[in-house]
């Protein structure tokens, strides 16, 4: 086993700007990623989604140059180039791939990080593994007995493979509006059902509004409970995917549906929509199972945090869950995270004797 001050899991956007930070406080830290390359998890995200579609890629820290907006080029190219390029800039040695399996206590006050290439004992750990390795797929009444084609948005590549099927997206969100955008006037047919009737918002979602949505993650996170999702707290804007898909009639919205049948959907009064296949764009959880030996759950199912500490766990900060979940709050989440460890790590002044 080695030793190592710091180690921080993950190189998307929060590790890479908490392992930017650390290194500005002197801390030299030992980064972990799964991937085979740069990009997090832009690398798996569907060749049509171009970059004149994404919400907006916000700078590393330190790299002015940002990143390149060419609209009709995919942000699964362009994101990795740019993350690739920042590693190179700013020096960083980025091991990969390397799987972490297990964050544990170790001996000596520190905790040891076991991986398939390794095992690191740590004074700290920065934990930005994301959640693009944990779509979420809702239970539903039928689901095994539907004949067609089930798939999470993690694997959807594009229209062409829809083309003539009866298609049903099931989600409120971002993912759902690009899925909508695209396969309006592919598929045969699409029908959009969500839990929850969507709320467009017709404003810039400004400083205010951002502050008013993260203190509301926040509070639940404080709580014990499980994250929200993003489009729960501040709605959908109207985007370039959004105001395509309402130009193509695609955002008929339909309550969500009681169960599937062999061949389709139905509701609780009896009404049924064929369907050959079924998008679930139903999001992602937080990728934190190599965690569970630190037992940090509450009984709300989430882990208490204030900022990125854990409070059960001081040692470990969670950067890119719950209030730094988003590409906006990132660099500021990945600046606390890399202070809380300098404090952390800093030796305390010595008691005089009486």
């Amino acid at each position: 086993m080695e030793t190592t001050e710091v180690v921080v899991i993950g190189a998307g956007q929060a590790g890479l700007s908490s392992a930017y930070f650390l290194r500005r406080f002197g801390i030299e830290p030992l980064v972990l990623d799964a991937a085979r390359g740069p990009g997090g998890a832009w690398r798996h995200r569907s060749p049509s989604l171009t970059m004149d579609k994404v919400h907006g890629i916000f700078d590393l820290p330190g790299a002015p140059d940002g990143v390149e907006v060419a609209g009709d080029r995919p942000a699964a190219e362009v994101v990795p180039e740019y993350y690739g390029g920042y590693e190179r800039r700013v020096g960083l040695e980025v091991l990969r791939p390397v799987k972490v399996e297990s964050v544990r206590e170790g001996d000596g006050g520190r905790l040891v990080v076991t991986a398939d290439a390794g095992e690191w004992a740590a004074r700290a750990v920065v934990n930005a593994t994301g959640t693009w390795t944990r779509p979420y797929w809702p239970y539903y009444p039928g689901a095994p007995d539907f004949l067609g084609e089930q798939l999470h948005y993690a694997g959807y590549r594009g229209p062409e493979a829809f083309a003539g099927r009866r298609v049903v997206v099931v989600g409120g969100g971002a993912s759902a509006m690009h899925v909508l955008s695209e396969l309006a006037g592919v598929a045969a047919a699409t029908t959009w059902v969500t839990r929850r009737p969507p709320v467009f918002r017709d404003d810039d979602f400004g400083e205010d509004a951002r502050r008013e949505a993260v203190a509301m993650v926040e509070a639940r996170v404080r709580a014990g409970l499980p994250p929200q999702s993003v489009v729960s707290v501040t709605g959908l804007g109207y985007s370039l995917v959004v105001r395509q898909a309402m130009e193509k009639g695609a955002l008929e919205r339909l309550p969500m549906f009681r169960g599937l049948t062999a061949y389709g959907v139905e509701w609780a009064d009896g009404r049924r929509v064929a369907a050959d296949t079924i998008v679930w764009a139903t999001g992602f959880r937080s990728a934190l199972d190599h965690l569970a030996p630190l037992r940090l759950r509450e009984p709300g199912g989430g882990i208490k945090v204030d900022g990125t500490r854990v409070l059960k766990e001081p040692r470990l900060q969670l950067v890119g869950y719950g209030p730094s979940a988003s590409t906006v709050g990132a660099n500021r989440a990945a600046r606390a995270a890399a202070r809380n460890v300098r404090a952390l790590l800093r030796p305390r002044p010595a008691v005089p004797a009486a």
